[in-house]
């Protein structure tokens, strides 16, 4: 998503460890049939009543920012009799829908989070661990009418959560605007394949007796319509301590935290407000995505006699607050936690959740709906995780006798939380942005533009320097195809391709990666790395015949110190299509899908993914000396020969013995071999848009727009992580 324009489409197939698989996942109109099919517009261009015109970071510098916040501040205690505020402060509820909006986010494929407003929309409004967050988006609307354009619904969705924190009197380590809204949902993002919710009875995602690495491609909650797990226990078991703990340790994890993180934002978030499950759940009415029209969007509209609000909401089916002051910053949750033993009790609606025993008056918490009446806190199984898990409990107990570090951690870990999606700390605005820079937000030092003299110094010593077309084409993609806009993680800026872990992964070719990275750093002089292979990959291509080849310099180098090694692990490609690469692992789903994929996160069309694997397979961009794909007698050159020898119909393909993978091409008078190609090769022949596009590169003419195309999508990818040069 671009700042100024407001615009995103995180289309395509989710991608991870388990590979894409959107395809095999259910649509919101699988979950909702009776759903209006707007879709049906999407040919006509994603929806943005805004304009594609529209500068959304010059609108927020416009904002009143101080302003905004005094009326969100106001808004916590103006309790509406249509939602009434508990404890008469919305404060909590507040942080929840930020929480909510923000941890969809997974480190797999950098999909979901709050950075696009998606809450909005289905299926995540109508997840039942969303229960009634449209309520507190219908309370924000009267803001977001009265700032308009200054502020999308993404941003302000994340700064009535840290205003709600401040409200209550606690910390916030800062705030960055920059989200722009979008007006769809990601239709095609993965999230499950089950058919059933976490309440109607769906297994969870992992068998009990095994690990979570059984958790599949890019999924992080554990079971279907969850944020993270389950609080009753996995599966709803609550005695099963070991699975509790191991279920957020690895959903946290998916997400970027760590175990101190976790414990942090567990206990920090439920120092606030209530859960509420007291009232019959079976009365509960249609979620936001299947209401009736006179809803109006409302879900879960309650059959109870008092319409389900105040005293008789059921959102979780848990009820009760888990401290003694549920609208105050306060120690109270590890001195509740650990000064008392729990006994299983279950909520009026049925849950499974711990109560303390014997519980002092004094300990505990006022009803929501009136401060005389007293009634007893209680804990959730996940709660207990944090008591029972020895490593959650050694954290546990240091942030009880260290209060102020347990401050620090959870305004730290709330922070990343909201704001990892967000990408490099340039793209934030406004005036609470935080000056320290933190690793996971993938710092870079800035870079010094070269001068054209610098540049043209040192792109003629490159083109003297004995690299070939093939090993200077293949180290500047490996360098910029790692970006992902989906997170705005990855790309060139940073040179982190020579770096760890990138400079191991296999797809990368590590010896020749690192022959062509020493000879780069031996001729760049006071040029940036991340700029000379940049330079370098204007070379190749020139040397293979392109001409007019832009190049903008102007990025830093990181440093390992600068690097989260952990994180960028998990971005390492099983299969590359621009590289015609397959790891060894066996693929979940067909190459084809995971090409999609990767072009999605790069922010590629049709037509640009197209031309530039038909350029990359002349130019010998194939991993290693696969020559699949390699369809030219001129090789090393520019040329649309891919397409022109894919679409020859002298070609007769067939399976390669005993390969899933690996196609030959035989002349069809002598029955000699031709072409060898892989799935990624031949799908554009197959598929009939791909190849209605790839026949407009092979036919006679337009052998110069398909070179001026490629030229345009590579410097797109080359430069899509400049967000310098997009401010």
């Amino acid at each position: 998503m671009d700042a100024k324009t407001g615009s995103i489409d995180n289309g395509g197939c989710p991608m991870g460890s388990g590979g894409v698989r959107a395809l095999l996942g259910r649509t919101n109109k699988d979950w909702w049939p009776e759903m209006l099919a707007t879709e049906i517009l999407n040919p006509n261009g994603a929806s943005n009543p805004m304009g594609a015109d529209f500068d959304y970071a010059e609108a927020f510098k416009q904002l009143d920012y101080a302003a905004l916040k005094a009326d969100l501040t106001a808004l916590m205690t103006d309790s509406q009799p249509w939602w009434p505020a508990d404890y008469g402060h919305y404060g909590p509820f507040f942080i929840r829908m930020a929480w909510h909006a923000a941890g969809t986010y997974r480190t797999a494929d950098g999909r979901g989070g709050a950075n696009s407003g998606q809450q909005r929309f289905a299926p995540l409004d109508s997840w039942p661990d969303n229960g009634n967050l449209d309520k507190a988006r219908r309370l924000l609307w009267p803001i977001k009418q009265k700032y308009g354009k200054h502020i999308s619904w993404a941003d302000l969705f994340i700064l009535a959560g840290n205003v709600a924190i401040e409200s209550m009197g606690g910390p916030v380590f800062g705030f960055g605007g920059g989200r722009a809204d979008v007006f769809e949902p990601e239709r095609d993002i993965y999230w499950g394949s089950e058919d059933k919710w976490v309440n109607q009875g769906v297994q969870t995602r992992i068998a009990p007796e095994h690990g979570m690495h059984e958790l599949e491609g890019p999924l992080a909650a554990i079971q279907m319509g969850l944020i993270y797990v389950n609080p009753e226990g996995p599966q709803g078991n609550p005695h099963d301590d070991a699975g509790m703990a191991r279920d957020m340790k690895e959903t946290f994890a998916r997400m970027a935290m760590d175990a101190e993180e976790t414990v942090a934002l567990t206990a920090g978030g439920h120092t606030f407000g209530k859960a509420h499950g007291n009232g019959d759940a079976s009365l509960l009415g249609a979620a936001p995505s299947s209401g009736d029209l006179v809803a109006q969007g409302f879900g879960w509209v309650s059959g109870h006699e008092s319409g389900g609000i105040g005293e008789h909401t059921v959102t979780s089916g848990i009820e009760g607050a888990w401290t003694n002051t549920p609208r105050e910053w306060t120690e109270n949750y590890f001195r509740l936690l650990f000064d008392y033993e729990y006994e299983l009790v279950k909520s009026p609606a049925g849950a499974n959740q711990w109560q303390p025993i014997d519980q002092k008056p004094e300990d505990m918490a006022p009803a929501a709906w009136d401060p005389n009446v007293k009634v007893p806190t209680m804990m959730t199984t996940a709660d207990m995780a944090l008591k029972r898990d020895p490593e959650f409990r050694a954290i546990s107990e240091k942030f009880r006798k260290d209060h102020k570090a347990f401050e620090d951690a959870f305004a730290r870990a709330w922070f990343k939380l909201t704001h990892r999606d967000m990408g490099p700390k340039i793209r934030y605005l406004g005036p609470d942005v935080p000056a320290e820079d933190l690793i996971w937000q993938d710092p870079i030092p800035a870079g010094t533009t070269p001068s054209d003299a610098d540049v043209a110094a040192v792109k003629a010593k490159i083109a003297d320097s004995g690299l070939t077309v093939s090993q200077l084409v293949k180290t500047a993609w490996a360098s910029a195809s790692t970006f992902r806009k989906s997170d705005f993680r990855g790309g060139a800026n940073g040179a982190r391709v020579a770096l760890s872990p990138q400079k191991d992964w296999e797809v990368n070719e590590p010896e020749m990666l690192a022959k062509v990275i020493d000879t780069l750093n031996g001729l760049r002089g006071s040029m940036s790395l991340a700029d000379a292979i940049v330079l370098g990959g204007v070379v190749g291509l020139e040397k293979a015949g392109a001409t007019n080849v832009p190049f903008t310099g102007g990025r830093g180098d990181a440093t390992a110190e600068q690097t989260d090694a952990d994180s960028f692990a998990v971005m390492e490609p099983e299969a590359d299509a621009f590289r015609n690469y397959v790891g060894a692992k066996k693929l979940a789903v067909k190459v084809e899908e995971m090409m999609l994929d990767r072009a999605s996160l790069l922010g590629l069309s049709v037509p640009e993914m197209t031309v530039l694997i038909g350029g990359l397979r002349v130019l010998g961009a194939n991993h290693g000396e696969r020559g699949h794909g390699h369809f030219t007698k001129r090789a090393g050159q520019l040329t649309n020969d891919f397409f022109v020898n894919l679409y020859d119909m002298t070609n007769v393909w067939k399976a390669a013995d005993g390969s899933e993978d690996e196609y030959v091409a035989t002349d069809r008078a002598s029955g000699n071999e031709k072409w060898r190609a892989t799935r990624a090769d031949l799908i554009f022949g197959s598929n009939s848009e791909l190849r209605a596009v790839g026949e407009v590169y092979a036919e006679n003419g337009n052998e110069e727009k398909f070179a001026k195309d490629f030229i345009a999508a590579w410097t797109k990818v080359m430069n899509a992580d400049r967000y310098d040069l997009k401010r």
